[in-house]
């Protein structure tokens, strides 16, 4: 092979990126209309107060993008991938956002996710979806709480030792609804996400006392939630175990499908110090002079 075959063999393995930011929330919507099941979380950070404290980036060749979202907030930090996994390892690579977060990716990303970061307690989620044609509702001896609940949510939350510090305002901003017995908070299913714009919601949170299960309650609590939320949403949608068979026979019953399959699990920055993305970051804007962003070379694997 001749000196300029090796060359053009080499430039062949090598993919070009341009990584940007996107700072426009419509421009960010349009993208991510096209994944809703999936992409619910990062619909939800579009809403004025959560937008303030999220970080945009899109990767982009000539066939294919790769969008990340970083945010911060209460639950800390949360990092969100979608798009072509070439695209993204672009993207990680000059901008990997914080040291520890917690990752939300597809499967196909995992590959790539697993260069850029170590992950704790990985987890294979079903996204499960429903809208008003599909919704199945049933009745149950079910109200609907509010910021004056907050004190028994979380010592429902905490039953099994596990912290629970929800606000009033918290309650007050979701949609929750619960059972109770004897004046005692049994079950409750809320919400963690809910973006009118976008006219889609996350249930989350459902939870029963161990003394209680068995008998419906959260189907019951996930129930009236799921209703509440489809008087101004086209989409519900939620996270489930796929090994925890009998929540998802319960949220089919309720006319839930499965969307999407997705992984979650704490990520740590292999790249600890930030020095090596800040380099190629360097390099990155020098070639992207008068391009419009960043220009990311990244060689086949």
């Amino acid at each position: 092979m001749t000196v300029v075959e090796r060359n053009t063999a080499a430039a062949q393995d090598v993919s070009e990126y341009l990584v940007r930011p996107l700072r426009e929330r419509e421009q960010i919507r349009h993208i991510l209309e096209g994944r809703r099941p999936y992409a619910a979380y990062a619909l939800g950070q579009l809403e004025p107060p959560l937008f303030r404290q999220t970080d945009w980036w899109l990767s982009s060749s000539a066939a294919n993008q790769g969008l990340m979202l970083h945010s911060r907030g209460g639950l800390g930090n949360a990092t969100f991938a979608m798009g072509e996994a070439g695209a993204l390892d672009a993207l990680i690579s000059v901008h990997p956002g914080p040291r520890r977060t917690f990752l939300t990716c597809e499967p196909h990303h995992l590959e790539t996710m697993l260069r850029h970061f170590d992950l704790d307690q990985r987890q294979t989620m079903i996204r499960m979806q429903v809208t008003t044609a599909s919704f199945r509702p049933i009745d149950g001896p079910v109200r609907r709480l509010t910021g004056a609940d907050v004190r028994s949510i979380n010592r429902l939350y905490r039953s099994e030792g596990v912290p629970s510090f929800y606000s009033s305002r918290q309650i007050e901003d979701a949609v929750y609804f619960g059972v109770e017995r004897d004046n005692e908070l049994i079950a409750v299913a809320g919400t963690h996400v809910i973006s009118q714009a976008s006219a889609i919601a996350v249930v989350g949170n459902v939870y029963t006392h161990p003394r209680y299960r068995g008998q419906r309650f959260a189907q019951c609590t996930t129930s009236a939630v799921t209703e509440q939320l489809l008087r101004f949403c086209l989409d519900i949608v939620l996270s489930v175990d796929p090994t925890n068979v009998p929540a998802v026979r319960a949220y089919e019953r309720l006319g839930y499908r499965e969307a999407a399959r997705l992984i979650e699990g704490a990520a740590t920055r292999r790249d600890a110090t930030g020095v090596a993305a800040l380099a190629r970051r360097t390099r990155a804007r020098l070639r992207g002079r008068g391009k419009g962003g960043e220009v990311v070379r990244i060689r086949a694997a």
